[in-house]
């Protein structure tokens, strides 16, 4: 029966502590994806054509760090490119260093590169997310047999809630937010804060599967 044998999955460590890194990491990823361009609006003064373009850069960024993380397990230049958990890692960690660096831009606009900083969040992302996808494909066969859908689905269950979850998320943050701070760079600021605490939160859940 499908209860029982989502019980058995859950069961398992590593398919249990898969399940919330994607959960986490997927919270964390698309909880700025409706408030970056009110972000560039408010605090650089970007037009709605301009702050639309960011959503451009950050997905060419994103194919750049997907093209990256897919030497993953390989050997380039003799020496290896390091594992598929490690790129996992290595982008929740970025992509937490990005998000830091929209916290920076919200508090000096005047001097902060947000184009780059952007480019530089889906490079992240993309890096993180094929990882990511890899892994799930490692660790859907580890445990007990016949149960790689049931893994599967538990994995994009979790993926769908959380993603639709951080969008509503991190606009209403971001709105709580601009009631009790004046500055809409630094309300703005504060839930990007929060969005890099929860990649590196992805990042420790990561390492420990």
């Amino acid at each position: 029966r499908f209860v029982q044998a989502l019980a058995e999955i859950w069961g398992e460590p590593a398919a249990s502590q898969f399940t919330v890194f994607v959960f986490v990491s997927m919270l964390a990823y698309s909880a700025q994806d409706l408030i970056l361009e009110p972000f560039a609006g408010a605090t650089f003064g970007y037009s709605p054509g301009e702050s639309t373009q960011l959503a451009g850069i950050q997905h060419g960024g994103a194919f750049v760090g997907m093209l990256f993380a897919a030497i993953a397990g390989r050997r380039v230049a003799g020496r290896p490119a390091g594992s598929v958990r490690g790129w996992a890692i290595g982008g929740c960690i970025a992509s937490a260093v990005a998000l830091l660096g929209l916290v920076v831009a919200g508090l000096s606009p005047d001097t902060w590169p947000l184009k780059l900083n952007v480019f530089f969040l889906g490079m992240a992302n993309g890096a993180f997310a094929i990882a990511a996808i890899a892994s799930m494909m490692r660790l859907a066969s580890v445990g007990r047999a016949s149960r790689e859908g049931v893994r599967m689905g538990l994995w994009g269950a979790a993926q769908a809630i959380a993603f639709g979850l951080g969008g509503v998320a991190g606009a209403a943050a971001s709105d709580v937010a601009r009631w009790f701070i004046d500055s809409a760079g630094s309300a703005y600021g504060l839930v990007f804060g929060l969005e890099a605490v929860l990649f590196l939160v992805s990042a420790w859940l990561a390492a420990g599967i």
